[in-house]
């Protein structure tokens, strides 16, 4: 990493920030957990795979931020943070991405109620997609601006090619919510499962961004460090948004669905 100065304040931002993270993660594996036995036995699975995510996304996020704490050290000033030795980098996310990807792909399959070859093959195709839209993301943030091993071409190819399996998944996800709202006609939940599709395509949409806003420092060193903070924000705000937002809906609609066609919990 570049020798990065930072402001006391952007400093302290980016940790709470980390810590916001993961506390929520904690925070709503119980929420998860919890309420498992609210739905019906077919639904279950999208709970059980939002603990899993949950579980997931704590700990490396955790990761991350110890990452921040060991890679920046207060001058002897107080007035600022200097680069020590220590590396940071986006590593831990995408190794968390790797795991929770899939995962948040194929448990909303479970709730609009795919079933069959169709429930295969799109196993396969989010499986597929989502898996390597992270390897190929993860490729390139090796090259984004203010690393030792930065090269702008290598970063925006790999960039392309990551968000070319991001649109696969864009399309994908557009037909399972369309598949699930047929699903669901006549049904009270059928209205906040709709709500999925736009947040789906808003908070999967910031991850992109993130990853793009290094580049206001590509020709100003003195920007490094502010792109780092805009970064962690951003990527904070989508694992929320995609994760917790997103699998709180998935209990929800299942939870109506569940009573609707008279389950009762033991």
């Amino acid at each position: 990493m570049a020798n990065i100065s930072l402001e006391v304040w952007q400093f302290e931002f980016v940790s709470h920030v980390l810590t916001l993270g993961y506390a929520a993660m904690a925070a709503s594996l119980f929420f998860f957990i919890l309420t498992k036995n609210n739905s019906a036995p077919k639904y279950r699975p999208s709970n059980v795979l939002s603990v899993v995510v949950m579980v997931s996304a704590a700990i490396l996020l955790f990761m991350q931020q110890q990452s921040w704490q060991d890679a920046f050290v207060l001058n002897a000033a107080r007035d600022g943070y200097e680069a020590t030795n220590a590396l940071f980098s986006n590593g831990f996310r995408y190794l968390n991405w790797l795991i929770d990807v899939p995962m948040l792909l194929i448990q909303i399959l479970f709730v609009a109620g795919i079933t069959g070859l169709a429930f295969k093959k799109y196993f396969v195709a989010f499986a597929t997609s989502g898996t390597l839209m992270i390897i190929t993301g993860y490729i390139g943030q090796f090259f984004e601006p203010g690393r030792d091993t930065e090269n702008i071409l290598w970063w925006i190819i790999w960039g392309l090619i990551s968000t070319a399996f991001y649109v696969v998944v864009l399309m994908k996800i557009t037909q399972v919510i369309k598949e699930g709202k047929n699903n669901m006609k006549g049904s009270s939940a059928q209205p906040l499962f709709a709500v999925i599709l736009p947040l789906f395509y808003v908070a999967w949409s910031i991850y992109p961004i993130a990853y793009i806003v290094p580049v206001i420092a590509a020709n100003n060193a003195d920007l490094l460090g502010m792109a780092l903070v805009l970064q962690q924000a951003i990527y904070t705000i989508a694992d929320i948004s995609s994760k917790i937002i997103y699998g709180v809906i998935l209990t929800v609609v299942a939870t109506r669905l569940s009573k609707e066609q008279g389950f009762e919990e033991a």
